[in-house]
Parts: C-alpha cells; structure tokens; sequence
C-alpha cells in the first residue's frame, strides 16, 4: 500500500516505512501523552478516556499506548446501548443483551416520586406492629445476618406497549431486568422480631417522595421473600433502591418496594392508593386486585424492528420468563401462528428468571411474520392478544400476549400485535 492510499477500515492510512519521519514524531507524542495520563491516574486528578484521545493518524492500535488502569471500567466507544427514558420510566434495550444478567446501569427504572439520596449511614428500618419484639435496624445489622443470593427477574406490571409497527423490543417489553440480588431472607428478621401468627399481611413504606407503600400478602412473602442491599455483586444502584430494597419473587415490580424504611404487620391489608386507584385490573364488571404473580411471557428480540433480515438462515432469539415458576418451553411460528416448532432453550433454566431461547431457521424471502410463546412449569401457555382481551377489558397492567415481527421482502422487521 502506498502512503496516501485509502484503508476501508479507517479514516487515514497506516504509517508506512515511507512515513518513517511522521510515524516517529506522532509515537513520540503519544509516548509523552502516555506518560502524562499515567502520572495523573496515579494522583486522581485527570479522568480521561479513550473517546476524549486523538488518535486519527493512527488506525493500528498496536502504534499507539492504550489508557493506563483506570477508576472504574467503561464500555467500547462503539458499544452504544442507553436506556429509553419515558416521564417515570426507563426501559432497557433487551434486543442487545447477552446471557442472563442484565447490566446494573442498564437495569430498567420506575420511579413514582424520583430517585431519593440516602445516606447508608443514617439509614434505618423499622419493623413493628402485630410483632412481639418491635426492632429499628441498621444497615449493618442487616449485613450480619446471613445472606442470600438469587438470580431473578423483576418486571413493571405496566410493561407493555403495542398497536404500532414502528416498535423495538425495548419500547414493547424493556420494563423487564435481570440480577444476581444479594441480601437477607425475610424469614429471618421476622423471625427475630417475632411475628403474631394472627398476622396475615404486612406494609412495605418507601424512602421516596411517594412514599410508596403497598400491602404485601405475609404467607406468600415470607417463603422466598428478600430484603436486599447489593446487585450484581456491588451495592445497589440509587436507581434500584439503595441502601435497602425488598425482592419478592416473580411478582409484580411495584411490590418490591425501594428505598424501604418501614415494615408493619397486620391482619388485613391496608389498601393503599398503589392497591386501590392503581395496580388493578377490570375483569368483566368487577376489579381484580393483588393479581401480583407476573405470567409467563416471551418475546423475539432478533429479529426485530429496526433490524433488517436477509434471506437464507437466520437464527431467531429472544427472552422468556414466569413469574409463576421456570419455563418449560417456547414454540416458534413462522408462518403467522399456523404451525408451531420448539425452540431451543439456553441453560441454566432457573425459577422466576429469564431464560434465552433460539430457533434456526432458512427463510426464503418471501413475506412471512414469526413470533413466540411461553409455556411454563404450571402448563400456563402465554395467550394471543384476542385471547386476553376476550377476559378481561383493555388494561395496561399484566398485558402479556403473544407477539409477532412482520418479516418484508425488502427485509424490513414490523412488529405486530394485531391478531
């Protein structure tokens, strides 16, 4: 290659032999920026990163000395995956994740009264009323119980967006994450403070401006409930309820109150505005409240809107999950829903968590749509939009139906729901 010509792979060509003089000096400097970075990161005062260098002489990285050992680590510079914020949520992008764990930072945010700052020091929980021992802890106390950690979903039971083409998974089901949740069963403290056995529920309260509290079932809790203080092994985000959260497996995503400050027990619920104005559904002409299990869902996330598709093979993904137990199965169509094949499914499957599924197939070009459905270890089978809406009126809350991509012949991907 000659000096000038073009590299497709970069902006400018790499230094040649005949450059020897240029590829000397831009070593040079870089060298002296090296050392200068280096000698700053020693002292904290420069946070600089690999976007803010310029490195537009040099296309080969092995001209130029990378960063030094930073604070903290970053993502590719080509690796753009943000969360979609909305007026009190943020969904995550779910079409361009790997394996299981969704990453913290990227984990989706509902927020009913914004993100409070806790001090972790001032920090306290109260457990009282229908108790014998009533206890203020801290959260030190907390971390000298035994932990527990789990691998689990939590999902907003408002998490569902249809009735348009122009949707990507996140802006459909980006209300969904995954962790590795770290923290205390309930099991134990409320053994500590001696519950009343005529006790039948109990209050979560919140640290937020909300004040959000909820009304939480005590014999459905108490068996695999979780108060947690850490996530994907550091501390929880402030996003996610730092210092202190409750995790209640597979239920709804409002119930596992953050930012908790208070637990009260009682023999009744306590209806509050999350349980009574909000949080229910129509069903025919009455309401349903503390419908709290999330029912086993599945959607495609490759491929997708606005991913484009080329004919021959294509390995369809996507997630499942049921809040009700492990997945079992997931059937893929690719004729509209007239036939239906098993697909494969990612170990490990584990309770109450996503699992990642896969289905080669050869598409010919021609228009077609695909789509997925869950089945899980109840026998639960995820049902078609018509299915739901034939029980219960339009509702935003537990809206788990099948859904479709609508694949064109120019390789377009079109989401569906109308079926």
């Amino acid at each position: 290659m000659k000096e000038g010509d073009k590299n497709p792979n970069s902006k400018q060509a790499l230094p040649t032999l005949e450059s020897s003089n240029r590829r000397k000096f831009l070593l040079g400097g870089a060298a002296v920026a090296a050392t200068f970075l280096i000698k700053n990161s020693l002292f904290g005062t420069v946070q600089t990163s690999l976007s803010e260098m310029d490195i537009s002489g040099i296309s080969d990285p092995t001209k130029l000395p990378g960063l030094p050992p930073g604070e903290i680590g970053s993502r590719s510079v080509y690796e753009n995956l943000k969360l979609l914020p909305l007026p009190a949520s943020s969904r995550s992008p779910i079409q361009d994740f790997h394996g299981m764990i969704t990453p913290s930072d990227l984990h989706f945010q509902r927020h009913h009264g914004g993100v409070p700052e806790i001090d972790p020091n001032q920090f306290e929980l109260l457990i009282h009323g229908m108790v014998s021992k009533p206890k203020v802890f801290k959260l030190k106390d907390l971390k000298k119980f035994p932990s527990t950690s789990r691998i689990l979903f939590l999902e907003c039971s408002g998490n569902y967006q249809g009735g348009r083409e122009d949707l990507s998974p996140q802006q459909v089901a980006g209300m969904t994450s995954q962790s590795e949740w770290t923290g205390v069963m309930l099991s134990t403290l409320f053994r500590e403070v001696g519950v009343d056995p005529k006790a039948k529920w109990f209050l979560a309260e919140g640290s937020d401006a909300a004040v959000m509290t909820r009304s939480v079932p005590l014999d459905r809790a108490i068996k695999e409930g979780m108060l947690v203080y850490a996530q994907n092994g550091e501390a929880l985000r402030p996003e996610q309820g730092y210092p202190l959260r409750l995790i209640l497996p597979g239920w709804e995503g409002n119930i596992s109150v953050k930012w908790l400050r208070r637990i009260e027990f009682s023999d009744a619920p306590f209806m509050t505005r999350e349980e009574t104005s909000k949080y229910t559904e129509p069903v025919g002409n009455k309401v349903r409240q503390f419908s709290l299990e999330m029912d086993a869902r599945s959607i495609i996330t490759y491929p997708s809107y606005p991913q484009r598709a080329e004919k021959g093979y294509i390995e369809i993904k996507g997630l499942a999950w049921s809040g009700r137990g492990a997945i079992i199965g997931v059937d893929i169509s690719t004729d509209g829903g007239k036939s239906w094949n098993p697909a494969v499914i990612q170990q490990p499957v584990l309770d109450k968590a996503h699992v990642r599924f896969r289905y080669l197939w050869k598409w010919d070009g021609r228009e077609t749509e695909i789509r997925s459905r869950a089945v899980d270890q109840t026998g639960y089978v995820q049902p078609t939009p018509k299915q739901l809406l034939a029980v219960r009126e339009n509702t935003r809350y537990h809206f788990n139906p099948v859904t479709g991509w609508i694949l064109k012949r120019d390789g377009r991907v079109l989401f569906n729901d109308d079926f």
